[in-house]
């Protein structure tokens, strides 16, 4: 690596503070909370709530970049952009595009805490799209590709004896261009297909650890038989060590376990566990310390729940979805998680918790999060609040032949192999890290056809993966018998033109209604939605008129429906809020009334 790549654009040398020197890019609508934004305290919350550590340095805030052709290293950096936020975002400060052409580079200077000292130090990415090659004081420290998952790197061999240390990354994101799994992407945005998101775009911080510390956890709850499962991954395979995982419902502590290094322990709850549902979030605190010799090496502060997802036929024949063990009709909007100012990225945190506690308000049970995945704390705020979670795949690829209201019968898409791959390793990836969140209930390898192939095999390889939640093979894709859901899509009314007697059957997408809000839109002259009209009481009307329409539908099959969507996104205008969250667009009491109406349908 040259030492060109590491020239250093000190702050001081622009003359002005880091507040006056940044500002957002482009005169596009923004949310009310990006006049909050403050780049000497960018997202200061720790980014990982269900595995925190107490110790941990945020690295947010103003970095140099510089973009170049692919392949070249930059002689100097062009300005100063404010991570988390992708290059594209008007948060960013830049405002610019990259393409599948070009590579964008990132630098800053760090300092160690010096009572960090004799420990190993983490290097913690929150997400970064798409490939990210990072050095620290011109040492290569690692690489990653997957533009939805966190990952971490060990710096401690390459950091400074003393004095300030240097980072540089650098992203290749070839969005709509390359065979990764990429979402709503694309190089040219239009109609429901939005800006490119490249580069950081959630929290990057460090964190010291012992040599043998604790990596990953996976808790899995059994409610039939009042017992948590947790099973730790550390990073060394020590004989000596021992894991001790204790249970309190606030402070008391309500349940233990130990194991040796590598074994699951087995928790038993009391016998009266408290439940989670939406009606009663109820979330148990939990500790997690890794012993060596008697010795504490590594304490994590966690967070579970007693839940339970599954299937079962009712009275009627209908395969109904069960929390619990008791029948929910889980009814949501579609969230796609795209903000006007910050693209992929919330502006702030209480931004992120913003459209669940709006969804929640609106009466909905249920977030279907639709082809992206969320900062961690997103789904910590769903398990606070009581919102089942729908979690997509992000899609990418091509799109094959379509068949809505049939099993399939054509000929799926033949991926490359290193498609492929890319599919299946952030998935399981994404899967992975979510895997302890007690809201998720179901995962959608597929949206429609986008970028679908092989669906059986996948189903199945999801299911096996995580067995305590439901798969959706495809939501309103092609359609093949197996998983636990099938998933039609109309629009704008609710329709059931296809009907599975041995699967839930769901209503994945309809609605759409849209209205434009003079002064809130993306683009002024270039917007939709699948009907229009022109008052928040024409909007209620229909949105009331479909949702009784889906009401009627339920003691004929329906098990849950997804309404499109919580909010305006770029060009299309059928959200129940705005792009900018500034306007509800819906009489939220009466909307309110038939969601709660139709969540409780099946309350017996």
């Amino acid at each position: 690596m040259k030492k060109s790549i590491l020239v250093t654009v000190l702050a001081a040398a622009l003359g002005v503070s880091a507040q006056a020197q940044w500002h957002p890019a482009g005169d596009k609508i923004k949310t009310s909370w990006a006049e909050q934004v403050n780049p000497e305290n960018v997202l200061p919350e720790y980014p990982r709530p269900v595995m925190e550590r107490g110790e941990w340095k945020n690295l947010n805030g103003l970095w140099n970049y510089a973009i170049t052709e692919r392949g070249a290293a930059p002689s100097a950096y062009e300005g100063q952009i404010l991570v988390p936020f992708a290059v594209e975002s008007s948060l960013s400060g830049v405002g610019k595009t990259c393409g599948p052409n070009k590579e964008l580079w990132y630098q800053r200077t760090f300092s160690v805490p010096a009572a960090w000292r004799g420990k190993r130090v983490m290097l913690n990415f929150g997400a970064v799209d798409w490939k990210a090659d990072v050095w620290v004081n011109d040492v290569k420290v690692g690489e990653h590709t997957g533009g939805y998952t966190p990952f971490s790197l060990d710096i401690t061999a390459a950091l400074a004896a003393k004095g300030d240390n240097q980072l540089v990354v650098k992203v290749w994101d070839p969005t709509d261009r390359g065979p990764q799994p990429r979402g709503k992407q694309v190089n040219r945005p239009e109609g429901i297909w939005y800006t490119a998101v490249s580069g950081i775009w959630q929290t990057v911080w460090m964190e010291p650890v012992a040599d043998n510390h604790i990596t990953s956890l996976r808790t899995t709850p059994d409610i039939d038989h009042n017992r948590l499962t947790v099973d730790v991954a550390t990073s060394t395979c020590c004989p000596q060590g021992v894991v001790e995982v204790k249970v309190f419902d606030g402070k008391q502590l309500v349940a233990t376990g130990k194991g040796l290094n590598g074994q699951t322990i087995d928790v038993r709850m009391p016998a009266n566990a408290k439940l989670w549902s939406p009606a009663s979030p109820f979330l148990y605190t939990m500790e997690v310390v890794l012993k060596e010799n008697g010795r504490v090496t590594d304490k994590i502060d966690s967070y579970t729940a007693m839940r339970k997802y599954s299937t079962r036929r009712d009275a009627d024949g209908i395969v109904r979805l069960q929390l619990n063990n008791r029948d929910i009709f889980q009814f949501g909007p579609l969230d796609q998680g795209w903000w006007p100012d910050g693209l992929y990225t919330a502006p702030t945190d209480e931004a992120l918790v913003y459209d669940i506690k709006k969804t929640k308000d609106f009466g909905f049970n249920m977030i279907r999060k639709h082809v992206k995945v969320e900062p961690a704390r997103w789904y910590t705020h769903c398990d606070q609040i009581g919102m089942i979670v729908w979690q997509d795949m992000p899609s990418g690829d091509r799109e094959p032949e379509w068949q809505m209201y049939n099993y399939f019968t054509g000929s799926e898409l033949n991926r490359s192999e290193e498609s492929e791959y890319h599919y299946r390793k952030e998935w399981k990836e994404i899967m992975d890290c979510l895997y302890n969140y007690p809201c998720i209930g179901v995962w959608i390898p597929f949206n429609e056809r986008w970028g679908q192939f092989k669906t059986e095999e996948i189903v199945a390889w999801t299911k096996k993966h995580d067995p305590s939640r439901l798969v959706n093979p495809a939501s309103g894709g092609n359609h093949f018998p197996c998983g636990d859901i099938l998933d039609l899509h109309h629009y704008p009314n609710p329709s059931l033109d296809f009907y599975d007697a041995g699967r839930a059957t769901v209503l994945g997408e309809y609605g759409g209604i849209g209205m434009a809000l003079e002064g809130h839109l993306w683009e002024p002259n270039h917007n939709w939605g699948y009907v229009k009209f022109n008052t928040p009481e024409e909007v209620t009307k229909e949105y009331v008129d479909y949702a009784n329409q889906l009401y009627r539908l339920i003691p004929r099959g329906f098990s849950a429906a997804v309404y499109t969507q919580t909010t305006d996104v770029e060009m299309e205008v059928n959200g129940l809020m705005t792009y900018d969250r500034k306007v509800i667009k819906v009489n939220e009491e009466k909307v309110k009334a038939i969601n709660t109406q139709i969540c409780n349908s099946l309350n017996r």
